[in-house]
């Protein structure tokens, strides 16, 4: 494996933009890897990065080898997971890249309860949207992504799709908390409380608003859901959500009502992977269990 130890080298390298850099996090002098780099260019007969003052950035021979790179540590990983189940413990790391929606009661409670069966298995998780998401994908840093907003790259494969509905979320003694639907129209003259714009939740919001010309009164952005849903109980105003991330409401003081979908349409959140990828063992019977879990929980409104 002294092979791969030098293709990780040469990975962290690229992901730190810096020789010093990479060479403090690996604990090894940067002088000794600047040498394992130069070996291993030398011996594919090309530069792999461009020197610059203030650090290194792969050129387009160095972008192909990293693809590359990436792609045997998956390899690896996928069988190493797969040697694991011969010996009847499941072994393996998972990593997931998923939006604040899914990330605040969904994932935790199916890693947990995964972890609970293989308590072998690792997880990492990281907090991203939309083409951040794919893109983390493509270069092999997450093995499954949760995407509520439009898939736009070829290289990512659907395995499953959830419909929800967007819900707007408020103190339990507001004057909107006893409509059993909200429309465009209500939230005029109240204070609203918007995730950023990279949110999907947000652009179905732009969407709708646009749609029906609406002026409206934001009184917060944030990229935080849990800040938004915890400041609510503090001011009386709007916020909005989706299902999967709906949780302790009546604890906190607060309801969710649905926004009526002739204004906001429902969006969809999709479970993915990259497309041509066999995953390793651990990642897809959790993809697997995942998938399960929104059938169990969302009905007819999953698609496989």
């Amino acid at each position: 494996m002294r092979y791969m130890t030098s293709l990780r080298f040469i990975d962290v390298v690229a992901r730190e933009g810096s020789i010093r850099k990479a060479a403090d996090k690996l604990a090894i002098t940067s002088t000794a890897l600047n040498r394992r780099i130069l070996a291993i260019e030398d011996e594919l007969g090309q530069p792999l990065f461009e020197r610059l003052p203030s650090g290194v950035r792969l050129n387009t021979a160095g972008e192909l080898f990293i693809q590359h790179v990436r792609s045997q540590f998956a390899e690896l990983a996928r069988v190493q997971s797969q040697i694991s189940d011969l010996t009847g413990i499941r072994r393996g790391h998972v990593r997931i890249a998923s939006g604040a929606d899914a990330l605040r009661l969904f994932l935790p409670q199916a890693v947990s309860q995964y972890r609970s069966l293989h308590p072998a298995v690792t997880f990492a998780l990281q907090r991203c949207y939309g083409e951040s998401a794919e893109a983390r994908l493509q270069s092999l840093d997450a093995d499954i992504a949760l995407i509520f907003a439009p898939i736009r790259a070829a290289h990512v494969h659907v395995a499953a799709t959830v419909r929800q509905t967007m819900h707007c979320v408020m103190p339990d003694d507001h004057p909107l908390s006893q409509h059993e639907m909200i429309r465009i129209r209500d939230l005029a003259g109240h204070k609203l409380c918007l995730p950023t714009s990279d949110s999907g939740i947000r652009q179905l919001l732009d969407t709708g608003l646009l749609r029906r010309a609406t002026e409206i009164d934001v009184v917060l952005e944030s990229d935080s859901f849990e800040f938004m849903q915890n400041y609510l109980r503090f001011e009386n105003a709007l916020g909005f959500q989706i299902p999967i991330a709906l949780t302790d409401l009546a604890e906190m003081g607060l309801v969710a009502i649905p926004l009526d979908p002739a204004d906001v349409a429902p969006g969809t959140l999709h479970l993915c992977h990259l497309k041509g990828r066999v995953l390793p063992v651990a990642a897809a019977k959790f993809l697997d269990e995942i998938i399960t879990s929104l059938r169990d929980n969302y009905g007819e409104a999953v698609d496989q």
